[in-house]
């Protein structure tokens, strides 16, 4: 797919500002749109929702990226639109220009031409004009990029979502993206069986002990944080939750250490620690804190403060991405003997939240209260449990799951 070429930047007279349509090629009005999306955005408290939907539609989600789709001399409203954007998203505007333009920046991979923003740009389309006809060309060249149904309906569902926000401030006059996903192939594919792997208490099990097996080139604060990332899906957090935690996110409540999980929506809900998952975790954040860690640092030499300090770093210290999440998974599981062999390169982080339901419900746990302590969406309608701050700890069913899966002294 062919993209825009670069604008050529020495045309401009010294001291002209670019035009807005210059920095975002093929959008009438660049500084209107981004605003629009950055409302939208800003409807999920969890920052890093925010950042997912972003880097699915082709923005920029990190400060490097953000740089780069910046120009000098930009109009203040751009600038404006751009610093609002980065304050969503990434929590501090990148602060130098660059002289590149072009489609916005995107996640590498291999469909990240077919993001809906850079596949708008490569083809002229501006996305505020966009029709449904032209959502379908896109759908089609997802499919021939090798998309699976399943990812051109949820990249669909992403942009359905944002256009109904933008035409609900008036920035387009209608959604392209709200079109019949039966008759595109997708409903069918969305309503069959998970193919998430159902795996057993005693798959669960070895995968914590090969999470806690020291390996080569492995400090013990590596080994230590891979315990503490399984124990802690263990208690049915989304991917995107537990990269989002930080570490005054955990606390005590009701005599209990738990921790603070913003969910879908900005919803946050308490989930207390198994015993299990709050020895891994504070293991892991002595390790941390004594040196053998690496220091944890925002940005390039920047300490952060306590109350945004990512809870997961990696060795150089930035908060954990959900690739390197699930890639550290598959790796454990890789190692984990004959029990896990089956499903090793099938593993998912969403595994072990499955296995949180159906190991609660099956342990005789209450719906309400599993429900509660996964922040499902149906949890909306119960009764009072989803909106309390923090909910005694006999209404969760961690220990319920600790009990069929952990050996104590383990």
């Amino acid at each position: 797919m062919k993209l825009l070429s670069a604008l050529d930047s020495s045309a401009l007279s010294p001291g002209e500002p670019l035009g807005e349509s210059e920095v975002w090629p093929g959008v009438a009005d660049p500084a209107g749109l981004l605003s629009g999306i950055t409302e939208w955005l800003t409807g999920y408290g969890n920052q890093q929702t925010r950042r997912t939907y972003a880097e699915g539609l082709g923005l920029p989600v990190s400060s490097a990226d953000l740089g780069a789709w910046m120009r000098p001399r930009t109009e203040d409203r751009w600038a404006d639109a751009l610093a609002a954007y980065a304050q969503a998203v990434i929590s501090a505007p990148a602060a130098k220009p660059s002289g590149r333009t072009g489609p916005p920046p995107a996640g590498r991979g291999r469909l990240r031409a077919c993001h809906w923003f850079r596949w708008c740009a490569a083809n002229g389309v501006d996305p505020t004009m966009a029709t449904s006809a032209q959502v379908k060309s896109w759908l089609q060249a997802l499919e021939e990029a090798g998309a699976a149904p399943s990812t051109r309906d949820r990249m669909l569902a992403t942009v359905k979502t944002m256009y109904a926000s933008l035409a609900d401030a008036g920035l387009v006059a209608a959604n392209p993206a709200a079109l019949d996903r039966r008759r595109l192939g997708l409903a069918a594919a969305a309503a069959s069986t998970s193919a998430t792997v159902t795996l057993t208490t005693r798959q669960v099990g070895a995968l914590y002990q090969a999470a806690g097996t020291p390996r080569r080139g492995a400090s013990a604060c590596d080994v230590a944080r891979s315990v503490a990332v399984v124990a802690l899906f263990t208690l049915g957090l989304r991917v995107s939750e537990l990269c989002g935690l930080d570490d005054a996110d955990v606390h005590v409540t009701r005599g209990r250490r738990a921790l603070r999980v913003r969910g879908k929506g900005g919803k946050v809900r308490i989930v207390y620690l198994s015993v299990p998952a709050e020895r891994a975790l504070l293991e892991y954040l002595a390790l941390r804190a004594d040196g053998t860690g690496t220091a944890v640092v925002t940005g390039v030499g920047r300490r952060t403060q306590p109350s945004d300090r990512p809870l997961l770093v990696t060795r150089g210290g930035r908060r954990f991405a959900r690739q390197a999440i699930w890639q550290l998974l598959r790796r454990i599981a890789a190692a984990g003997g004959p029990d896990l062999a089956g499903v090793a390169e099938v593993m998912h982080p969403h595994a072990l939240r499955h296995f949180y339901v159906t190991a609660a419900v099956e342990a005789g746990a209450s719906l309400e209260h599993v429900q509660a302590d996964v922040g499902h969406a149906s949890i909306d309608t119960t009764s009072g449990v989803y909106d309390h701050a923090a909910r005694d700890p006999a209404r969760s069913a961690v220990d319920l799951v600790a009990d069929a899966w952990h050996v104590d002294g383990a």
